[in-house]
């Protein structure tokens, strides 16, 4: 039986429909949505880059399984719901270009669980209308951007790494003390930061070269970095032989003992010494200091100050040891000390 022409084009007459047959033979990976948000054209390449066949989707409203293992909208979902406003929940990288107009962008980390392996997808979703206004479809186009995420990525971690160690470099730690210290202007918890300088280093790449004390250094990076476990701490080179560890919401007492364990496992590494005026095995000095900052304190130097102090007067008091910041006139009064022996904060001085 003829269907009438005033009758509604059924989903077989678009999907027979000349435009869909090039849709399917597309280069670039496109699936299409009708207003119910189910998937009506899934083509060829977009069965390649998923692994999920049009016969899966098409006619339901599961393409995001396609991308993702637990229930979420795609970017054709945010469009055919005119929610640009969702779009920071879902995508690090956005770009909403009108609503019910040219659509959204959007970049994305998406797990394609049929794949096992995760891609870095560029997508751009808009709305096709009808002569009323009124919404009829949105297509969504899919670019693959893995490898050069991926290359930018390792761009990025080696502009944040020192090169010998492996650690965070100077700027990268920098701007993470910058970043921790006003948060902890704002949460009102302690911050603290350890500076760990190995002692007699210059005696040790006298006695042993330089080879050997960059494997030295290695070797105490590690150490340190095995202590950075939590998220937000941070293990850094601060320069030459000194490290640096950034630990928010710790107080001076749990970092001194953090620092002792750091202390502990470098002397268990039992990196042999022997200099003239070194012992035997290398060791560490670390100064510890934690601060709740104020609204006055203005930036972290306050705490650089005091940490450099701390590990300036370990250095006074024999090295191989831990100073802790707030306990440093007790450390000279224990050993008979008179208190104006301690130095003025932010002495950098040599191992």
């Amino acid at each position: 039986m003829a269907r009438s022409r005033t009758a509604p084009a059924t989903a077989v007459d678009v999907a027979d429909s000349y435009a869909v047959r090039l849709m399917q033979h597309l280069v670039v990976p496109t699936f299409v949505i009708d207003p119910k948000r189910r998937v009506v054209i899934w083509n060829r390449a977009c069965e390649r880059l998923t692994g999920v066949a049009a016969s899966e989707v098409i006619g339901t409203g599961k393409h995001w399984q396609a991308f993702y293992e637990t229930r979420r909208p795609c970017l054709a979902d945010l469009v055919a719901l005119d929610r640009p406003e969702q779009l920071p929940e879902y995508y690090s990288e956005y770009a909403a270009r009108g609503h019910n107009g040219l659509g959204f962008s959007a970049e994305n980390w998406c797990v394609m669980p049929k794949l096992g392996s995760q891609l870095y997808l560029a997508i751009d979703a808009g709305p096709i209308h009808d002569e009323a206004g009124g919404l009829i479809a949105v297509v969504e186009t899919l670019r693959d951007l893995t490898d050069q995420k991926r290359a930018e990525m390792a761009l990025k971690e080696l502009a944040t790494k020192d090169g010998l160690t492996g650690l965070s470099n100077r700027r990268s730690f920098d701007q993470m003390l910058s970043d921790e210290w006003a948060r902890a202007q704002r949460t009102q918890k302690p911050l603290a930061l350890l500076f760990v300088d190995v002692d007699h280093f210059k005696l040790f790449n006298d006695r042993h070269g330089h080879q050997s004390g960059d494997e030295c250094l290695r070797a105490v990076a590690a150490v340190v970095s095995r202590h950075a476990v939590r998220p937000l701490d941070l293990a850094g080179r601060y320069g030459g032989e000194e490290f640096a560890l950034i630990l928010p919401d710790m107080d001076c007492d749990t970092a001194c003992k953090v620092a002792e364990a750091i202390r502990c496992a470098v002397t268990a590494l039992q990196i042999a010494h022997g200099a003239t005026g070194a012992g035997d095995h290398v060791t560490l000095s670390v100064g510890v200091a934690s601060h709740i900052p104020g609204g006055a304190d203005g930036g972290p130097d306050r705490l650089l100050g005091a940490a450099d102090e701390a590990l300036y007067v370990a250095k006074r008091l024999g090295r191989n040891r831990i100073i802790c910041a707030e306990r440093v006139l007790a450390e000279f009064a224990a050993l008979g000390r008179q208190a104006a022996m301690v130095p003025a904060p932010v002495r950098r001085k040599s191992a």
